[in-house]
């Protein structure tokens, strides 16, 4: 596959994801969104939803890109949790594809639930039939969903679909929704662990 095939399969799977957010918003729901890289997915949020928000990033370049595309950004490290944003400021806050590469896994779900009245997660699930099948060939995986070879990857976590759900009971978060799609987009329910390439979550604090 030639670089330019790479951008546009990449920025397919972008417009993919962020149509499937997009469906659980309310149109003028106040959100925000962590990890935000150059703004597009609250750009495309305030063309679809007539969102409201901020996006909170810390490399330089992204926030740069974020005032040219329009989009208010905060410079931030979200690792180091979100100070300065009261109690439920938000009706969502958004990770898309990025919780793979933060540290502080636990940390970040508990303040997006904290700021936020539901956090909404995407991310690549490890456990997928094409990543086992390359781990047991010797390779770690490359895929639609995790495009990066082992040494230039972003991500430092590497985790399942099962991971996740098991983290999301130990710090008493309620799974509201879950939806699955292999690589070619399709939504998948019988077994989302084996056959589901990237994953998407719904979540609350239980009542």
């Amino acid at each position: 596959m030639t670089e330019h095939e790479r951008r546009v399969k990449a920025e397919q799977r972008e417009r993919f994801d962020f149509a499937v957010i997009a469906n659980w918003l309310q149109p003028g729901e106040h959100v925000l969104d962590l990890g935000c890289g150059d703004g597009r997915l609250l750009r495309y949020l305030d063309e679809t939803r007539d969102v409201t928000g901020y996006g909170v990033e810390i490399d330089p370049e992204s926030v740069l890109a974020c005032i040219c595309n329009g989009v208010d950004v905060i410079q931030m490290n979200i690792e180091s949790g979100l100070l300065g944003f009261e109690d439920h400021s938000f009706d969502r806050a958004i990770i898309s594809q990025a919780l793979q590469t933060m540290h502080t896994t636990e940390r970040i779900l508990s303040e997006m639930l904290r700021v936020a009245h539901e956090a909404v997660v995407s991310f690549p699930n490890f456990a997928y039939r094409s990543n086992r099948a390359a781990i047991a060939a010797g390779h770690m995986p490359v895929s639609e969903d995790l495009p990066y070879d082992w040494f230039d990857t972003p991500n430092v976590r590497f985790f399942t679909i099962v991971d996740f759900e098991d983290l999301c009971a130990r710090l008493g978060i309620e799974i509201r929704e879950r939806l699955a799609f292999d690589e070619a987009g399709r939504e998948v329910a019988d077994d989302p662990n084996l056959n589901g390439s990237l994953a998407f979550y719904r979540l609350g604090r239980k009542s």
